[in-house]
């Protein structure tokens, strides 16, 4: 007997007895909202991830790794790192599961996500567009898309109407919402498409594009990373966006976990110490 049958009382999980007359009928007896699927798990999230995973004994976790400081995977070693990797072994922890990292891009993050794994995470933008097809979870960072260029530019591109110019060459990684920015607002401009997000600012510090603008907190880790380059007013981003992890759509059993889970994290330090490497 499972801990969780042990729970359930002794009327529900017993059999009744009913006589009508000479008759007699033997009916099982269970209340709908505590049936077992024969594995332990109720009725009420048999087919959530909370069900899944602890059966499977591990966590699948979508995420690109080239996006620090969310998510990194180094090419010579094989390891992860990054905020939200830390961030990711800790919710396997607590569901007493190991984490099993699989690698996306961000033009395949949803369609992988949604065939692959329970949840993605590394610097996922909140959109619309993603939300038709999957839930998320509480924001776990507010910002917005700002620029970041050679130093001696910043004042070169520090407004939409200065980037959105001929000859100005706006470098974006592809399939993300960087590169919805840059379609949207600089169309007079020069776009450059770029396949590998971990050597993008290279090609500003190399002269072969002018400026990219992403999120603020990874402007903030680059500017850090690279001193020729430079941060673009990251506390007044051009617009506003949320971060956060993606989660199977439909699932409220295990969106509600995870997000009981992450207000824990933001309040008890385990947030504050995964940051603490990449921003100080």
């Amino acid at each position: 007997m499972t801990d969780r049958s042990k729970k359930i009382p002794s009327f529900i999980r017993t059999s009744c007895v009913f006589v009508l007359g000479s008759v007699l009928f033997v009916s099982g007896c269970s209340a709908p909202s505590e049936t077992t699927d024969g594995g332990g798990a109720t009725a009420k999230n048999a087919g959530s991830r909370l069900s899944s995973v602890s059966e499977a004994g591990k966590l699948k976790v979508c995420t690109t790794g080239d996006y620090r400081p969310f998510t990194y995977l180094d090419p010579k070693s094989k390891e992860w790192s990054g905020i939200d990797i830390d961030m990711a072994k800790n919710l396997a922890r607590s569901l007493e599961v190991e984490p099993e990292f699989i690698q996306t891009t961000w033009k395949d993050l949803m369609p992988d996500f949604t065939s692959k794994c329970d949840i993605a995470v590394g610097g996922v933008s909140i959109s619309l567009e993603r939300s038709q097809q999957a839930y998320y979870s509480e924001a776990t960072l507010d910002e917005g898309k700002t620029p970041i260029t050679l130093c001696e530019n910043v004042d070169k591109y520090d407004t939409i109407k200065e980037i959105n110019q001929p000859g100005v060459r706006s470098i974006t990684p592809i399939g993300g919402t960087n590169e919805k920015f840059a379609d949207a607002n600089y169309p007079k401009g020069e776009i450059i498409r770029f396949e590998d997000n971990n050597k993008i600012f290279d090609e500003i510090i190399a002269g072969r594009a002018d400026v990219m603008t992403t999120d603020a907190s990874e402007t903030r880790w680059v500017a850090n990373e690279h001193p020729e380059l430079c941060a673009v007013h990251p506390d007044k981003p051009f617009n506003f966006s949320q971060k956060a992890y993606l989660l199977p759509l439909g699932d409220d059993e295990f969106q509600e976990y995870v997000n009981q889970w992450l207000n824990m994290a933001k309040n008890d330090g385990t947030l504050a110490a995964a940051e603490k490497p990449w921003f100080g």
